[in-house]
């Protein structure tokens, strides 16, 4: 297992361009054509109930396939610690991403075993936005709406002005509703280190619309923060 290459987000007064996380992959090929278009990060979904969910085994071959410096992050729902490290060995992840109610000893447990961790805050539903000083170990604090159906992937806009005092204070990892067209506007407005999409360059659940994640991440990436 790589760690998490990146140090720009060690460094935040160094101006630079922000990371995008493509969320939701479930084909390699396809993850791969994400990564050539740019993507810094792959993600990959655990979460059962979700049309974007991978088993393990699709999980592993999708990590596997990534080159080297693009990490694979998996996505949690309220799983255990056991299950997580049991999913993170199988499948050589170098993050995870804790989407729902998990407590920040989860995620200090998580960290120490040296992995970089997502912690999810919503605008709608607990943790909140402004809980963050609470999961002091999460290297990034992922900022979603969290009033659809699903934990994340509900395409739905929200006022992403409400993630800008949580910007001042941590690495904010901006999702929820982000698309082509109002990325390059979101990541202006709270300059985020980096953004998360899934449905909003989708051609189908789970299946990633390449023309789409390349003016997505041509969008974000034009703007220095």
């Amino acid at each position: 297992m790589t760690h998490f290459p990146a140090p720009i987000w060690q460094i935040p007064a160094q101006k630079h361009n922000v990371l995008v996380k493509i969320c939701g992959l479930t084909l390699v090929d396809n993850a791969l054509d994400c990564v050539n278009a740019g993507a810094d990060i792959i993600g990959l979904v655990f979460f059962e109930k979700s049309p974007r969910h991978v088993t393990t085994a699709q999980a592993r071959d999708i990590a596997q396939a990534l080159p080297q410096g693009v990490p694979a992050c998996g996505v949690f729902v309220n799983e255990t610690f056991d299950t997580i490290m049991q999913t993170v060995s199988a499948c050589g992840l170098d993050i995870v991403q804790l989407h729902g109610a998990e407590s920040p000893e989860l995620a200090d447990r998580l960290s120490a075993q040296n992995l970089v961790v997502t912690k999810a805050f919503f605008a709608a539903r607990p943790p909140k936005l402004c809980d963050t000083e609470k999961y002091k170990s999460a290297d990034f604090c992922l900022a979603e709406y969290g009033k659809g159906i699903l934990p994340g992937g509900n395409a739905e806009t929200w006022d992403y002005d409400q993630a800008l005092a949580m910007a001042k204070k941590v690495r904010v990892m901006l999702a929820g509703g982000l698309n082509p067209e109002n990325v390059a506007d979101a990541v202006a407005r709270i300059r985020p280190h980096a953004v998360d999409v899934s449905s909003g360059v989708e051609k189908a659940k789970g299946i990633k619309d390449i023309s789409k994640v390349n003016a997505f991440i041509r969008a974000a990436k034009s703007v220095s923060i």
